[in-house]
């Protein structure tokens, strides 16, 4: 019998996400259908781009679900302000869904929480709710998921392929 995973930082969590092919550092975890995202390095216009093109081609084949942002992993944030602006414009445009989608994004740093306070400022009035979060708590409260999905210390399981068994 599996005991159930604790949130220690000393202790591993069991795989409770799956890795995406799509831009590097997303993960999913299909219980609480919820999407992260935790971009590394530095943070540019292509990077963003990437990532928008990817949720426009999940979102048509998928239900609705939450999205976690999390831009505590960034060393450098290289995004054009009108770049911000306008890759909002374009998700509000593209999201297709008819219910309302939560984004919590997270960062600790003025200059990554000022870019997700511009970005939800600007996601108003739409469908896609964006919030921007400094504390971690906060982000949970909202998307209601446990603490330790956002604290991203599972181990990730690998893409699957859906395919056909063989039999031996």
């Amino acid at each position: 019998m599996n005991s159930p995973a604790k949130s220690t930082d000393s202790e591993v969590l069991p795989a409770i996400s799956k890795a995406l092919p799509s831009p590097p550092f997303l993960r999913y975890y299909p219980a609480h259908r919820l999407v992260v995202w935790q971009p590394q390095g530095t943070l540019d216009d292509l990077i963003l781009d990437q990532i928008a093109e990817w949720l426009v081609d999940i979102e048509k084949a998928s239900l609705p679900f939450k999205r976690f942002v999390d831009f505590s992993q960034l060393t450098t944030i290289a995004v054009r302000t009108r770049h911000v602006f306008e890759l909002a414009r374009k998700r509000a445009k593209q999201f297709t869904g008819i219910e309302p989608v939560r984004t919590a994004l997270f960062c600790d740093d003025w200059v990554g929480f000022g870019i997700a306070r511009l970005y939800e400022s600007l996601m108003e009035n739409t469908l896609i709710e964006a919030r921007a979060f400094r504390d971690l708590a906060r982000a949970v409260d909202w998307l209601s998921v446990p603490v330790h999905v956002l604290t991203l210390k599972d181990e990730s399981a690998p893409h699957i392929k859906t395919t056909a068994r063989k039999h031996s």
